[in-house]
């Protein structure tokens, strides 16, 4: 529920780029702003998840008294008033927007978005799947090895955004 209530936050996140910001994201200072955008977010992100994956601890019980109504709702409210969510769909999406928009027609671009929303929602029920079977297996150093290399794979893709925004401004 808490995925769910998250994935809602994402959908009003990626409706307003793409209602909000779309007639912005022609001008090529927008666009090198939102690589470079993209490209702070994933990499200040990855970093942090390397750097503090020594800092896990094994999570604890769920309290009883969780509804699903709170976890959808917590969800929701944590994705929406997160920066880093904002950021990233502002940064991210929003960049991956401006480029797409110049190449596909509307039609392609609500079938992608659509795409994304269903690849956010099968990673999100995928994750609560896997985290409940396998909870034994997921010990703190298993957990760290994924921190870490999901730290590096965020890393990577903010390189990529960074080699994005400087082709934009200084080779195009």
């Amino acid at each position: 529920m808490v995925g769910l209530g998250a994935i809602s936050a994402d959908i009003i996140f990626m409706l307003l780029v793409y209602f909000g910001v779309i007639h912005l994201l022609e001008s090529p200072f927008i666009k090198a702003f939102l690589w470079l955008f993209g490209f702070f977010v994933l990499v200040y992100t990855g970093i942090e998840s390397i750097k503090n994956a020594g800092v896990l601890s094994e999570p604890g019980m769920r309290s009883s008294d969780s509804s699903l109504t709170k976890s959808y709702w917590s969800g929701l409210l944590m994705s929406l008033f997160n920066p880093l969510s904002i950021l990233f769909w502002l940064g991210i999406y929003g960049s991956i927007l401006a480029k797409a928009a110049m190449e596909y027609p509307m039609q392609q671009l609500l079938i992608y978005s659509g795409a994304i929303v269903l690849g956010i929602l099968l990673w999100d029920v995928s994750m609560a799947a896997a985290s409940s079977m396998f909870r034994k297996v997921l010990t703190t150093g298993v957990l760290k090895s994924i921190s870490v290399l999901s730290g590096l794979s965020l890393v990577g893709f903010g390189l990529y955004f960074g080699v994005q925004a400087a082709q934009l401004l200084f080779f195009h």
